[in-house]
């Protein structure tokens, strides 16, 4: 699976911004400069993320002097998922684009898919459903770690793992 920068960086970000709020931090909003001091990433490049959150609804801004970001709901009812997707981060496994049902084609070309489409595309389908059921609360409490060992609904461990 491929996850640009965007995707992480905006987890990472909402992350530092739920950590702060969770801690009972009565300082109003925090400025995205904090955020990207903390997490060593460019403030230039939050500005992009965070625009792109607010628009989605996750965070709420305040102008002027004091101004800044904070959640725009509780951290427990924003999925990951959520906001990779805010991001305009695909969630996905396959080479395919999800314009075309093509994994190999070439110009010129008739379309076929790669033997091993189905395969990466339901892993990523199992992906998003990973990250649309952990919430921020869970990456802030700590809350993550083992997830990935529970079972998968619909789907049988092996007997001899």
């Amino acid at each position: 699976m491929q996850l640009s920068t965007r995707g992480r960086y905006a987890v990472m970000a909402m992350a530092d911004l739920a950590s702060r709020q969770s801690m009972g931090c009565e300082c109003g909003p925090v400025c995205l400069a904090e955020i990207a001091t903390s997490q060593n990433l460019s403030l230039a490049y939050l500005e992009q993320l965070f625009a792109r959150l607010r628009r989605s609804g996750l965070v709420a801004s305040a102008r002027g002097p004091g101004g800044g970001y904070r959640l725009a709901r509780d951290s427990d009812r924003i999925s990951i998922a959520a906001i990779i997707h805010a991001v305009d981060e695909p969630i996905r496994a396959t080479r395919c684009d999800g314009q075309t049902s093509s994994c190999l084609a070439q110009p010129g070309q008739v379309a076929q898919r790669c033997q091993t489409h189905d395969l990466w595309s339901e892993l990523g389908r199992q992906i998003g459903l990973f990250l649309d059921a952990v919430s921020l609360a869970d990456v802030v409490l700590g809350r993550v770690k083992g997830r990935a060992n529970a079972p998968i609904p619909g789907f049988a461990r092996a007997a001899a793992e």
